[in-house]
Order: C-alpha cells, then structure tokens, then sequence
C-alpha cells in the first residue's frame, strides 16, 4: 500500500516541503533510506544524514533549517519522534486489517462472534468461546473451551489459550504464549514420587495486556491467576500459579515469579529476575536485573543483586567486592604486624 507525502502530513496535521506527491510503500531508518521509503528525523546528531538519505519523505520537526540541499520530501511537523510513532501506529493497524474466517479452520458452532473477526487457517475455537469486536486470530492458534477474548484483542500466529480463560480489550498475546497452561503442583510420597495436583482455576487477563513470545501464564490451582490492567510482559516470562501482578507492572525478558507472589501496580522488573513463591512485592518497586528476590518488598523499594538487597547498599558493597583479594591480603598483613608486636611485647 502506497501513501503520498500529502496524505501523511493530513493524518499528522503537519507542512509539506517539496513534493507532495513523493510516495512511499515502506519505512526506513535515516542513514538507510532507499526511494519509496518514509524516515524520521528528530535527533540533531543525525541531522547530516537529510542531505544524503535516499528517503522519498522524512519528517522533520518545525524547527528544522537545512544548511544545505535536501533532496528528500519533508513534513515539518511539532514532534518527529511523536508523529512518526504515530504514524508507526497507523501503518501497523492498516498491515493487520484482516477479516474473515480462513480455511482449513475449526470454530465450534457454540462460540459467540462480535463483528469483524479475523481467524487464521489451521486455528481451533472451542466450545462455547465469546468472541468479541475486531478480534484477530492469526494461524494455528488454539483456543479451549469457555474462552473470552475481549474486543480489539490479537493472538499471533501459534499461540495457545487454554480453557476458562478471561482476556480483556486491547490485549496482544504474540506467537509460542501460551495462557493458562497447568500450575507446577505435585505432591511428594513416601516413595520418592509424585502425585499431579489438579489445577482447576483459570487465567484473568484484564484490558490493555502485552504478553511476549513464548511467556507462559500458568491457571490457578483454586481460584485465578490475575494480570491487571496495563501490564506489559516480554518474550520468555514464567508466571506461575495464583500469582497477580498490578497494573502497569512491567516485566522483561527471562524473569520467573513463583506461585501465589502476590507484585504491585507500576512495578519495573528487569531482565533473568528471580522471584520466589507465596511473596508481597510492593507498589512503584524496581528490581535491577538478574536478582534473585526472597523476601517481602515494601514499595517503593529498589532491589539488586541476588538474593538482593538494597540497591544503594549494593553499590556501595560492589565497590569493595572487586578489590577483595587485596583488602584480605591487607588484613592478614596486618593480622602478622599485631602479632608479631604481641610477641614482641611478651619477650
């Protein structure tokens, strides 16, 4: 699909500057613009790169001047970065307009269809699954039975909702998730082996949700796993069952939170974090990085290290971690100086 510079500056109320009939199919970075392709200018550190790019159209902020030719079409607008994110927005909802239901597909005849459905081949739909506005399913998706999908809702290609589990409005679960898969519940016997914990519970997912490729939201043994409002979970996240995570909670790639933990809303956790079961993270809590969290978290708190602990603490013990071999080598001369001054004492 084609647009011309004239039709973007409509959608971001901007100016154009050369032709307004530039057109482009494709978006580009600046320093790698080809023709028919749209970029971004809003970094001053990049601004030689508008005399050279190929880029049919670059949008630039109001403020701009060149010192120099450009060649490339502008559309001077308040905010580059904005608009162009803006504009990243629309190209991605004009690239995912699909409708219709594809073939070979399976929906059972007891499902409820809001309008405008898209269902890739090769999906599944159980038994009595409500479907709502604009929902989009893309191929070889499953869902089990008594599945809600709320409207505006995506799931890419590949990924698995099990059964009884609720998704809100404006939820995106992206390719290899899996929602609702059994919680780790087995219990041990007298001869080493064990017996499978049936997990009857289900998966809450409220509106506004983002849940990575290949995270794994397990249902609840009794009652619900809950992902509130606004959370946002990146590519290969475990959360285990009956945990709840707060709104606009945000939790990067490699991160496994353990059964029943209990984190708050607006909550920042990084990347490879540990966090054991049957726990109280607190509200507006950071935790650095590949720590490892055992404790009960008040809010506010910011945790490093693992187990973690105080983050300011942290810093200043990492400072004397790295020079431990020459601070023990100092005591022990020291230790020798006392002791030789004791013997001394006692001749």
């Amino acid at each position: 699909m084609k647009f011309t510079a004239a039709q973007i500056a409509e959608i971001l109320e901007g100016e154009v500057v050369g032709n307004p009939m530039a057109e482009v199919s494709t978006l580009s970075k600046i320093e790698e613009g080809t023709e028919g392709s749209l970029t971004f200018l809003s970094n001053p550190k990049y601004n030689n790169h508008i005399y050279s790019t190929k880029a049919s159209i670059t949008i630039v902020n109001q403020s701009f001047v060149p010192d120099n030719t450009v060649y490339t079409t502008m559309i001077k607008v308040d905010d580059a970065y904005a608009s162009f994110t803006k504009l990243l927005e629309f190209y991605d909802q004009v690239k995912q307009n699909k409708a219709g239901v594809e073939q070979p597909s399976f929906i059972s005849k007891s499902v409820k269809v809001g309008a405008n459905l898209y269902l890739g081949s090769f999906s599944y739909v159980g038994e009595n699954v409500v479907l709502g506005d604009n929902v989009k399913i893309y191929p070889n998706c499953f869902i089990g039975d008594n599945v809600v999908l709320g409207d505006n809702t995506t799931l890419f290609a590949g990924a698995k909702v099990y059964s009884e589990t609720i998704v809100g409005k404006n939820c995106t679960i992206h390719s290899g998730a899996i929602i609702g898969s059994d919680g780790f519940g087995f219990a041990p016997n007298p001869d080493g082996t064990y017996t499978k914990i049936p997990q009857i519970g289900n998966v809450i997912i409220e509106d506004n949700v983002d849940i990575g490729s290949c995270t794994t939201v397990d249902r609840a043994t009794l009652g619900s796993t809950i992902i509130r409002k606004g959370v946002k979970l990146d590519n290969q996240i475990q959360i285990a069952h009956n945990v709840e995570i707060g709104e606009n909670t945000v939790i990067a790639a490699q991160t496994g939170v353990a059964g029943s933990t209990k984190i708050g809303r607006s909550c920042m956790i990084g990347g490879q974090v540990g966090i054991s079961g049957h726990l109280t993270i607190g509200n507006n809590v950071r935790i650095q990085a590949q720590s490892g969290v055992g404790r009960n978290v008040k809010d506010n708190e910011v945790l490093q290290g693992s187990p973690s602990f105080g983050y300011n603490d942290f810093s200043k013990s990492y400072v004397h971690f790295k020079n431990l071999p020459k601070i023990v080598a100092e005591i022990q001369e020291l230790k020798k100086k006392i002791l030789n001054q004791k013997n001394g004492n006692n001749g």
